[in-house]
């Protein structure tokens, strides 16, 4: 298939310097790390915040983290999308015989930053640790439709950024706040928040459905049924199919650069 093709060819263009490539993963692995030393002194000092002990949260944080380096890592060419659209690049990619969405998405995979889904990995597997949950069990099936819907999510978003560049180019910091503030937001339970806080993220903003409903069910820490949190994951392929048709609604529209 092309596009994975496409992948590969821009995977092995990163790995031709592997000791660059080595030490740009470390250093994004340590400077990822900080997230959960800050949640540790957090839980050190107060044992117990709402309910939720430092393993519990270290579910989410891990599902959040994992989900995040998977989209930050294949979605850079949206991320950047806006510098195609000024130095007319996009116009090139029109002229190619392939889905311009799929060329955008190939264009700038950066595999150091599955660092920081190697160090959600961790925590996330630490913390399993710490529960009875079998392989082969509901449990499991719920964590990993997490992981999926919020690798969704987050690439949703970054589609939702590099779509909305087609009407102005300003919305970069406008964005920034949903998705890197998402992160910061998601990798603790909702219910450390305010409820119109909660509402946002729930309704308006899915991130909640991701990540911390389906573990939130699974620890008996909300009231709704086990089922539920096998299907709140899906929220996150819906948003991501709603990114894609906001970003083909602005494609259609898009009238050159003119220069």
């Amino acid at each position: 298939m092309l596009f994975w093709k496409l992948i590969s060819v821009s995977i092995r263009s990163q790995m031709q310097y592997s000791a660059s490539f080595i030490t740009l993963c470390l250093a994004h692995f340590l400077s990822t790390s900080v997230y959960i030393l800050a949640i540790g002194v957090l839980f050190d000092r107060f044992h117990i915040v709402k309910g939720w002990t430092f393993y519990e949260v270290g579910l989410i944080y891990g599902i959040v983290h994992i989900g995040f380096g998977l989209a930050e890592s294949f979605a850079r060419g949206f991320e950047r999308f806006s510098q195609m659209l000024i130095q007319g690049d996009f116009d090139r990619v029109l002229l190619q015989p392939i889905n311009p969405l799929i060329q955008v998405a190939v264009h700038d995979i950066q595999l150091m930053r599955l660092s920081r889904s190697v160090q959600g990995g961790i925590v996330l597997a630490v913390s399993l640790s710490h529960f009875s949950f079998t392989l082969f069990s509901i449990h499991s099936l719920v964590i990993i439709l997490s992981i999926i819907g919020t690798a969704s999510f987050f690439y949703g978003l970054l589609v939702i950024q590099a779509a909305i560049s087609f009407w102005t180019l300003e919305s970069l910091e406008i964005m920034n706040i949903t998705t890197y503030g998402g992160l910061q937001t998601g990798q603790y339970p909702m219910s450390f928040y305010d409820r119109p806080f909660r509402l946002i993220f729930t309704f308006l903003i899915p991130l909640a459905c991701v990540a911390y409903y389906p573990i939130a069910i699974l620890l008996h820490h909300e009231s709704i049924p086990l089922f539920a949190a096998a299907i709140a994951p899906l929220s996150g392929l819906i948003f991501l199919y709603l990114a894609c048709q906001l970003w083909h609604l602005g494609s259609r529209h898009y009238h050159s650069t003119g220069s």
